[in-house]
């Protein structure tokens, strides 16, 4: 270790450095981690250093000269790139600052303070029902049928925002957390560039139209335009032509629950459900933006990827893209969900469990499901833009990282995964008998949540690379 620290060109390896991480982090994968990352910038500040030496003592008077005027130059990019931070950050600074306002709601500390916010809204939401009394509550149709719409058996109110929802926000906050702190470090670390550290700061503020305008339409559109057209006005003209729900339940069953209640309830909910349905689109915006940046660091360092630094960049590229594997599969089962109860509250089943259990007989029993009317809904419009955002953001990363990626074969299983959720998701009511693909496509995603790579076993040296990355 004495020769690295000499007056000499040679240096210490990328592969020294993990170990030598490993040695001063006693073998603990998270001090393993942050040993490696200060060992990495510490060594490209030596290379730099080395290298302006070697320069300054082979240089004439004249070429002194045009080094320090390089030097002033590039102390005035420096200067130009922190003028450009000050002036996006000068230009919220009057205002309120939405890009950073969300990073920040992202960026906490705790991993938990997210998703637990969002599960204990959904929370609340079924207590309310509890106590209004439509958490399990049962109509009449008019061809006898007595079906369930309770509040708690809507799929797109329980099981997507105390289950998905927060898991999505679980795996994308550990995500960002995992780029800022520690991949990105790395890969500025190969670039030997500490200029561009604020690069991630000026993408995100670069976006602050984009977050306006996301939260102008889920408040204006997704929240107060529906609660107002789907909820409101049948509730007040007491429309009993719509399907009925747990929302519009007061038009057919007053004895139940009464139009104030059913108001002041969905209204409270609507506005539950824009909120979170913002908080998602920002964090696949973020993990759009994380894909873009990645780009742009690999695309600076050129062609001065050596075997050890291409073993770093797949070891980054793997925790990366599984993460985004992970909140990729977890927006399209939202989505899934919510077509699904979209399709229930209009066929001929007493509850959405015996509907799927009925279709999936259909395929291995022959049986006919008659009478369906499957007719298009505004959940129908918005779980279809759920499902695109999501594949966009799963196709960018996919462009983006998959060129740098160990294992090709771990990619493209993961790929399969979302093109069979993509296809579960389009299925859903467009023959009898899609329950089976779905629920085999559903589990088979679950799995993947637990192991992204596909893989019966992990080696070692696969686990160790994750640690140390």
């Amino acid at each position: 270790m004495q020769l690295w620290f000499q007056e000499n060109a040679k240096g210490i390896s990328c592969a020294n450095i993990r170990w030598l991480a490993r040695i001063f982090g006693c073998d603990d994968p998270k001090a393993t981690s942050d040993w490696q990352t200060v060992l990495s910038v510490a060594r490209s500040r030596l290379t730099a250093l080395r290298r302006h030496r070697q320069v300054s003592a082979d240089s004439d008077a004249s070429k002194s000269h045009d080094s320090k005027h390089a030097a002033a130059s590039g102390i005035e990019n420096s200067l130009t790139v922190h003028r450009e931070d000050r002036q996006i950050n000068t230009e919220s600074h009057n205002g309120f600052r939405l890009a950073q306002t969300c990073e920040a709601i992202f960026g906490r500390r705790s991993f938990l303070d997210l998703p637990a916010s969002v599960f204990a809204g959904a929370v609340v939401l079924g207590y309310a029902s509890y106590f209004l009394g439509i958490h399990s509550v049962t109509y009449t149709r008019e061809d006898g049928l007595t079906k369930q719409v309770g509040f708690l058996w809507a799929p797109n109110w329980t099981l997507l925002f105390m289950v998905f929802m927060p898991l999505f926000f679980v795996f994308a906050v550990d995500l960002l957390a995992f780029w800022k702190t520690k991949g990105r470090s790395m890969l500025l670390a190969l670039n030997g560039n500490e200029l561009e550290d604020s690069g991630w700061s000026r993408k995100v503020g670069a976006s602050t139209f984009t977050f306006w305008t996301l939260l102008l339409v889920c408040l204006g559109v997704v929240g107060v335009l529906q609660w107002v057209s789907l909820r409101l006005v049948p509730l007040i003209t007491i429309d009993s032509d719509r399907a009925t729900d747990w929302g519009s339940l007061a038009t057919t069953r007053p004895d139940a629950i009464s139009v104030p209640q059913a108001a002041a309830f969905t209204g409270v909910a609507y506005l539950y459900m824009c909120l979170s349905m913002y908080l998602l689109f920002v964090g696949l915006i973020f993990l759009y933006t994380l894909a873009q940046d990645f780009t742009d660091l690999i695309s600076s360092l050129g062609s001065k990827r050596s075997a050890s630094t291409q073993r770093e960049i797949a070891a980054i590229v793997e925790g990366v893209f599984q993460g985004i594997f992970r909140c990729t599969a977890l927006v399209l089962m939202i989505a899934i969900f919510m077509k699904l109860q979209s399709f229930y509250v209009k066929i001929s089943s007493e509850n959405i469990i015996d509907w799927l259990i009925q279709d999936t007989r259909s395929v291995f029993f022959s049986d006919k499901i008659s009478g369906e009317r499957y007719d298009s809904t505004t959940t129908h419009y918005s779980s279809l833009l759920v499902a695109l955002a999501a594949c966009v953001v799963f196709l960018k990363a996919h462009y983006a990282l998959g060129r740098f990626s160990g294992s090709r074969k771990q990619l493209r299983k993961m790929a399969v995964v979302v093109v069979l959720l993509t296809t579960g998701y389009l299925s859903i009511g467009a023959f009898s008998g899609f329950s089976a693909l779905l629920g085999v496509t559903v589990l088979l995603s679950i799995y993947g949540l637990f192991n992204p790579a596909f893989s019966m076993r992990q080696t070692r040296e696969i686990e160790d690379r994750r640690n140390v990355s």
